[in-house]
């Protein structure tokens, strides 16, 4: 049996007693794997690397429990979704998160409503990897958690729309799908070149390359789907929502199903299907329409459901909370504030019942 390390990251947003965004400092000082986000609505809760899905949801479930508590002791609650719903205008909280904004200008705003999932996989086959996480894009559909972006009503991800869209034709290449690659080279080039085109975009804006230096790796200005993390190191796949753990983890198991083959099995492409010496994958113009689909409609696009079971997945096992955030076209501060406490509650849920059929699980499946 061979399995890959698996680390979750994932964000939440922070409500007071009304639903109101407020702030999460208390939160982030609770645990030392609770951090701040760049706007201050925003934590992220991140594991260890694990090899067993048992210990992995031991510490996620443990680092949640923590954060609950003291949400709970600052009368405040947290929130699962991948959108606020309405609009947060937060200001950047640290010196980043300022420079972040003043190269992106008004692109910025997308990432101030937007909380997503990340999913860490140990490094192996790095190539096929990256090919296979970039293949699996339309996956996001089985979390999606927000049909609501700035108040209405649209995409069956509205983060995953916003994120990549949104931030203006100069930026979309650090937020969208990137295709395949050839070669781990090639990513290295790539990723030198954004960071190059980066320094000239902010320098437009006034920023000095020596501060973007200081500030920004050139792995920190990726921020697509997909990316490849040297520092940690890991392949870190970022297309889900944020959404409850229990879904994420469900995810997260499926995926290194999937990802921990590419050891002995190669990443081919053409009608997709996994065999026992390869796994083919669409070429990368199918792939994105299939993307689009899992952005626009979720599980209810026929096209979208086949190919995550082709490819392994039970979609039946998933149960997306955009598909539950049933509501008007135009969503309005107050009805927002009741959806996210609504929401805080189930996550309360969900985190209490993550073990509680911990027998089940040991290590992730081979």
């Amino acid at each position: 049996m061979y399995t890959l390390s698996v680390g979750i990251e994932l964000e939440l947003w922070v409500v007071d007693e009304t639903g109101r965004l407020c702030d999460g400092t208390e939160i982030t000082q609770a645990h030392q794997r609770i951090e701040p986000e760049f706007i201050d609505p925003l934590i992220e809760v991140k594991t260890e690397p694990h090899t067993s899905e048992r210990s992995l949801r031991r510490e996620l479930q443990s680092i949640l429990q923590t954060a609950i508590l003291a949400a709970e002791g600052a009368s405040k609650r947290l929130v699962p979704l991948g959108t606020p719903l309405t609009t947060s205008d937060a200001a950047p909280n640290c010196e980043r998160g300022r420079v972040f904004e003043t190269i992106y200008g008004s692109g910025v705003e997308s990432a101030k409503n937007c909380a997503g999932a990340h999913i860490h996989f140990g490094q192996d086959e790095i190539v096929d990897q990256l090919n296979l996480l970039t293949a699996l894009d339309p996956a996001l559909a089985l979390v999606s958690s927000s049909s609501y972006y700035a108040g209405t009503h649209g995409a069956n991800s509205s983060r995953a729309l916003a994120y990549r869209t949104d931030c203006g034709d100069d930026f979309r290449c650090y937020m969208d799908l990137c295709e395949y690659e050839d070669s781990l080279a090639d990513w290295r080039d790539r990723v030198d070149e954004k960071y190059r085109l980066f320094k000239r975009l902010a320098a437009d804006k006034g920023v000095s390359p020596d501060t973007v230096e200081e500030l920004f790796a050139p792995e920190d200005t990726v921020l697509n789907p997909v990316r490849l993390r040297e520092c940690q190191p890991t392949v870190e796949w970022r297309a889900p929502d944020a959404t409850l753990p229990s879904q994420i983890l469900q995810l997260a198991t499926d995926v290194e199903n999937l990802v921990s083959r590419t050891r002995t099995t190669s990443v081919e492409f053409g009608e997709p299907a996994i065999g026992e010496d390869r796994i083919r994958v669409p070429e990368f113009e199918r792939l994105r329409d299939l993307s689009w689909q899992a952005i626009e409609s979720g599980l209810d696009s026929a096209e979208v459901g086949s190919y995550l079971r082709e490819l392994g997945f039970d979609t039946s096992a998933y149960e997306p909370l955009s598909s539950k955030l049933h509501g008007p076209y135009q969503l309005s501060n107050s009805e927002a504030r009741t959806r996210r406490l609504q929401q805080a509650g189930r996550l309360q849920a969900d985190v209490q019942n993550l073990t509680t059929e911990e027998s089940k699980y040991t290590m992730f499946p081979a």
